[in-house]
């Protein structure tokens, strides 16, 4: 049978049924989000974890995502992809997978997990350098984009916390950029600490961390009360203070916080009549595999809008809110409960 016959239909993994042709690398394109920034990342591994979680191989920050989703498996020359129970589903083109049931899929097919989609397709070729800190930087981007596309603020921030500059702060927007903090009236973060130098600490922001170093000043700066070493960067973990002269330092990141709100969050449950409309073809690209198939609420793969990423979690506190029947309901049989009580204890005082 050949490979197209196979999809769809459940695959034979006894060892009489195993190719032993080399496997091809396989590319994962998130292409939910900003078409203009595809997330992208190549693997030649046997399993490939799709999820919400930290650990997983491909991470995506959606509360619609189960925290381990689905998996991608070798099985022979093929690759099949595995609905691992999820909450909302794992869909192949427009065909939903039974748990645990895997199915082949073809290069060049558009698969989706919850409301996030996902194209695949194999090639050979080397797969992708430091693929855990890929996974991580690229549901780090897909958190930025959406706060951007909301509105709020989406690069780090340092503030002043304590000292006689305490308010002040500093937006870390340029990756790479070294910003200088100190008395110097050309610094990116001007001080009127008396104790500080004029140049005292500079700050980089490299991929996910944040950097400070000092820079040879008269008194020294230091992190959660371990002095800095002169002349050498030193990676700012979140929650560490930063001292330098009088004065005290923290920074926020929104992009951390909320990837860690998300990644934290119950599993969002979709309604049967979402829209969840397929991934529109930009300039220059042609149709994935099985675009052809996937028609949602009649919407065209040429002309359908991207899903944009959640930035949170829907809070569950919120569905509860407001009085309803049933509090009605208990809250006067209570009060009938109550009355009883009085009557009989009035009953009891007189009888006696």
């Amino acid at each position: 049978m050949c490979r197209a016959c196979n999809f769809g239909q459940e695959v034979d993994t006894s060892p009489s049924a195993v190719h032993h042709a080399p496997l091809m690398a396989l590319t994962v394109v998130v292409r939910s989000g900003d078409l203009k920034s595809q997330a992208t990342i190549t693997f030649d591994a046997p399993r490939i974890v799709i999820g919400r979680g930290d650990g997983c191989e491909i991470r995506l920050p959606d509360p619609s995502v189960s925290h381990r989703h689905a998996s991608i498996r070798q099985r022979g020359s093929d690759y099949v992809v595995v609905d691992e129970g999820s909450s909302n589903g794992t869909f192949v083109g427009p065909v939903r997978l039974s748990p645990q049931a895997p199915r082949v899929i073809r290069s060049g097919d558009l698969i989706r997990v919850g409301r996030i989609w996902l194209e695949l397709t194999t090639s050979q070729g080397l797969p992708t350098q430091n693929q855990n800190q890929t996974t991580k930087e690229i549901a780090l981007s897909l958190v930025a984009s959406s706060l951007a596309a909301e509105g709020e603020r989406s690069a780090p921030r340092l503030f002043v916390t304590a000292g006689p500059d305490a308010g002040k702060e500093l937006t870390l927007a340029e990756f790479d950029r070294v910003y200088s903090i100190g008395r110097a009236p050309n610094a990116d973060l001007v001080l009127t600490d008396d104790d500080a130098s004029r140049r005292h600490v500079e700050v980089t922001r490299r991929g996910t961390q944040i950097f400070v170093r000092d820079l040879g000043s008269k008194n020294g700066a230091s992190l959660s009360d371990v002095r800095l070493d002169p002349k050498r960067d030193t990676p700012w973990p979140p929650q560490a203070v930063l001292a330098l002269g009088s004065s005290q330092f923290g920074f926020e990141d929104p992009v951390l916080a909320a990837l860690a709100e998300i990644e934290t969050a119950r599993d969002e449950q979709m309604q049967a009549g979402d829209s969840i409309d397929p991934p529109r073809v930009g300039p220059g690209e042609s149709a994935p595999q099985n675009a052809a198939q996937v028609h949602v609420h009649g919407a065209d793969v040429a002309d359908a809008p991207i899903a944009q990423v959640p930035t949170r979690a829907k809070d569950p506190a919120k569905k509860t809110q407001g009085f309803r029947a049933v509090d009605a309901v208990v809250a006067l049989l209570a009060l009938i409960v109550i009355g009883l009580s009085v009557l009989g204890l009035t009953w009891l005082f007189r009888s006696n």
